[in-house]
Order: C-alpha cells, then structure tokens, then sequence
C-alpha cells in the first residue's frame, strides 16, 4: 500500500441522527441493582438540598403495589422537570453535585418499574408532575403529564413527612421485582430482605451525609386501605473505616500518590483490626472484595473495594483499606461508571502507588507489607494456619460464602466449586462432578432435606456448607485414594440413611 496515512478523517458537512426510541429500552437495561438505583434516586435529593428523604414501600394487604421516594428538597418547576424528565436533557450540576450524567433518574427508574411518575414544587411554583410509561416511552419519547390535582395531591399526603414547604415525589409502578403472588408470607419475606439489603447499601455509600445531625433516610411501609403503618425506621450509617480500635499503631497514615495530570492525590491508609464481626467490616462484600480501595465523590462513596489493577486480592490483605476523595477534574485517570459502582482507573494512577510516600517517606507499598503483617500475625496467635482452598460459589448462600472465605484461605485464579440439585438415578445422596467442579445433590432428598419448605437457588445452608466442609479436597485432588474412596463411600451411605428417615417422618406427618 503506497497511499499516505491521513491522521485526520476528511469529512462533508454534518447529519442529523436523532436516536431510535428502542434507545429507552437500552437506557433500562444497563444492569442497575435495585439497592443502586435507589441509591442514585437519593443522590438527586442530596443535590436538591433535601434534609430527609422516606423511601415508601406500598402495599394492599399481600400485594406491593408501588414504592415512592420522597424528600424535602428544593424541587423544580416545570421547565427544570421536563428537563430533568428528557433523555439525555442537559443540565447544569453544581461543583459538588452528586449527579453527573442526566440519565440517573430514567434509567435508574425504568430498570425496575414499568412506569415513574415525578411530581415536584418549589416554594413559588405550584405542584406540576411527569410520567415515563415504558410501553409508550419505546414508541415515540411520549411522556405524560400528570393531572395538576392529583399532583398536589400527591404532595399534600407526604406534608410534613417529610414535605413542608417544596420537595419531589417519585414513584415507581409495576415493580418488576415485587412478589407476582403476596399470600403464605411471600411479602413480608421479600420486604425483610429487601429492606436489610437497601438499608446496609445506602447506610454504606451514603455514610459521611448520614453521619450529620441534618440528614436522615427513612425507609417505611405502608398499607394503603388501613392506612396502617407496618415499618418505620431509620438508615443508620455503615462506616467502612467505623473500628473501635486500631488494627496496627501505626496508622491510619495518609500517603501522597503524585498523578502529573492531575496532582497529588492523598491515600488515606487503614488497617482494621483482625477477627472484626461489626457490619462495617463485614457487609461491605467478602474477603477478597471488602479489601482495597474505597473512592469518594464529593462525599459519596462510588467504589467499596478492590485493586485497580494495582495488585492482586489477597486473603492476607483482607484488612486493608484505603479511602481516596477522587479530584473534581481527574476524567482521564479516575472515569466513575455510570451506576456510580466502580471506578476505573488509568495505568497512571498504579504507577503513581508505586511511589507513593507519607510525610516521613515511607512507601506505600509498605503499608501493604504492615496490612498483611497484622492478619499473619493473628492466625499465628490463634494457633491456627490453614490450607488454602477452593472456594464456594454458585448454589452457596452469599453470606455463608462470605463466612467460609473469612474462615479458610481462598486458592487465586481457581473455579470456584458449585452446588446443585439434580436428579441422580443411583439413589445417591450426593454425586461429584471434577471437571465442572460442581456437588450435585440428589432432588429426590431435596423436600426431606427442606422439610417441606419452598427450595431456591442458595437453599439448604446447613447441609451444603456440610457438604464442601467434607468434599472440597476431593476438588484440590487429581484423583482418589482408596482411603478418599472408602471415606465417600461412607458418607454416602449415612446421608443416605439419613434422608430416607426423614423421607419417612414426613410420610408419618401426613
């Protein structure tokens, strides 16, 4: 090829693309976690000014019919909502807003709920309300504007809860993840453990705002006939650097990592203390997650966790964790992921850790050695050292995974090992897959085992977590020994024996 390389695209004038209306379906289906799209529909009531925001769960006896957030904040009027109601609309956010991108708030909301209604007023305009219905949001950008009265209305039942003057309702319909059918206690089970899991996520990335005496979340729920009001608590903050004491006397210690398109850039270095049961340390994700990096965005943490490229999780660094307050300008090496859930970083940023130092010019990567020193230390003092393993995973309960890896060392860069129910024809209790590294458990046991509850993916903790307990060397190991052998052998005959008595006991109940 002879031709000279154009560095520069020649073009001819400019075209006019506006985007298919299918783009809405896409703007829904970005993967938004239900607690992280509540999370980001209470940034935009932080960026309002709002003091307390009530996340509302409705029902109608068993049946979740909506799920509202409410605040107190500034609202809009109704220009700045249909702004805020257009995809893609662009608005100015002020220096330390927590909004970045314009979409939060429509794809956020469509990834759960079929319909998200917006009613808003400030304390001069009165109350004005938009609706993004799905089905006719794909066919034409098509939103509804909501009745005036019904607008007010809705307003004026959040008065003074936390509305007073101005403030912003949203509401979310056709919930796709509320229970189809509420009866036999479904409800009530899946609000338990929505309710837990969205309080410990918003108590986590909102902590440093929870932690002021002018801001509370306040998560409810409601019988819309009775009026009756079954929950009513408050979201306490989960402060992932919360120890009681010091896990190493040296620190915290803050070390500077020098970016030269960015500047210096503080790392604020932590080493919890060993052995630590507090949710702080605990719910923030398993050892290998929980350790790492935990980024802040104007006060907002967008990332709990994790390297970046910069080394590998090691179970002996599970109590390391670094705070970093991400610069207002820093795009091309700090780029946080539209869910605000991660933060990708440039190789700039890892090299730059390399020569990190503190004020007496110790390196950071000491710091590492001393995290690593004190886990070390307290499994000496317990007696204890224990052989890595491979570790559980699908088919185990996330919290007994997260139990099993605080316990035992976990093998890097290895299949986990899965558990699963399966029709097996030998009359087996349980048969071993090697090359799938899979337990399968036979699902003619499975109601015995239960005892005749409903079964799930991650059912029967007690006797899965048994399960690895006995079978995980078997995993480690290119084949078996006439010991390994006999020893499977007897365990399948106990398990065996031991289902078929419960088999019976139900068939006695009956």
């Amino acid at each position: 090829m002879t031709d000279r390389w154009q560095f520069e695209v020649p073009t001819n004038g400019t075209k006019h693309l506006p985007p298919d209306a299918r783009y809405m379906e896409a703007l829904s289906s970005q993967g938004y976690g239900f607690e992280a799209a509540i999370a980001d529909l209470v940034d935009n009531s932080i960026d309002a000014g709002a003091k307390d925001v009530v996340i509302h769960f409705l029902r109608d006896a068993d049946r979740l019919v909506s799920l509202l957030v409410i605040d107190d904040g500034k609202g809009m009027t109704e220009e700045e909502l249909d702004v805020a109601m257009t995809v893609g609309g662009r608005r100015d956010y002020d220096a330390k807003a927590l909004g970045m991108f314009g979409t939060g708030l429509k794809s956020a909301s469509l990834s759960h709920a079929s319909a998200v209604t917006v009613v808003t007023k400030t304390r001069r305009t009165r109350a004005v309300g938009r609706r993004w219905l799905m089905e006719r949001a794909v066919n034409g950008y098509q939103c509804d504007i909501v009745d005036p009265s019904y607008a007010q209305t809705l307003i004026d039942r959040y008065s003074e809860r936390p509305i007073v003057w101005q403030g912003t309702v949203i509401r979310w319909d056709g919930v796709k993840n509320f229970p189809q059918h509420g009866g036999g206690g479904q409800t009530d089970r899946y609000l338990h453990r929505t309710i837990n899991r969205l309080g410990l996520q918003l108590g986590l990335c909102l902590h440093r705002f929870l932690a002021r005496d002018d801001f509370n979340i306040t998560i409810a729920v409601e019988d819309v006939n009775t009026g009756l009001e079954y929950m009513n608590f408050g979201v306490d903050p989960l402060d992932p650097f919360g120890y009681p004491k010091v896990g190493h006397p040296e620190y915290p210690k803050t070390f500077t990592a020098t970016i030269p398109s960015v500047g210096d850039v503080p790392l604020h270095a932590h080493v919890w203390p060993a052995k630590s049961t507090l949710d702080e340390y605990k719910a923030v994700g398993s050892v290998l997650d929980r350790q790492g990096f935990y980024f802040y965005r104007h006060n907002r943490l967008v990332q709990a966790g994790g390297w970046n490229n910069f080394r590998q999780p090691d179970q002996y660094l599970s109590l390391a964790r670094v705070a970093v307050d991400l610069p207002d300008t820093a795009d091309d090496v700090f780029r946080l992921t539209v869910k605000k859930e991660g933060v990708d970083t440039s190789p700039e940023f890892a090299d730059a850790l390399n020569e990190a130092v503190d004020t007496e010019g110790r390196r950071f990567t000491e710091y590492i050695g001393a995290a690593d020193a004190v886990y070390r230390e307290a499994r000496r003092r317990a007696g204890t050292t224990r052989k890595a393993v491979i570790g559980p995973g699908k088919g185990f309960d996330p919290s007994l995974r997260e139990a099993m890896e605080d316990e035992l060392p976990v093998m890097h860069g290895e299949e986990p090992i899965s558990v699963r129910w399966q029709k097996l024809d030998n009359g087996n209790f349980f048969d071993i897959d090697r090359e799938d590294r899979v337990i399968v458990l036979n699902q003619h046991y499975r109601s015995a085992v239960l005892g005749g509850r409903r079964g799930g993916l991650n059912d029967a903790p007690t006797v899965k977590s048994l399960m690895f307990l006995l079978l995980h060397q078997v995993f480690e190991k290119e084949y078996s020994g006439s010991r390994e052998k006999d020893n499977l052998q007897l365990w399948q005959s106990i398990l065996v024996a031991a289902a078929r008595a419960e088999l019976e006991r139900m068939a006695d109940d009956e």
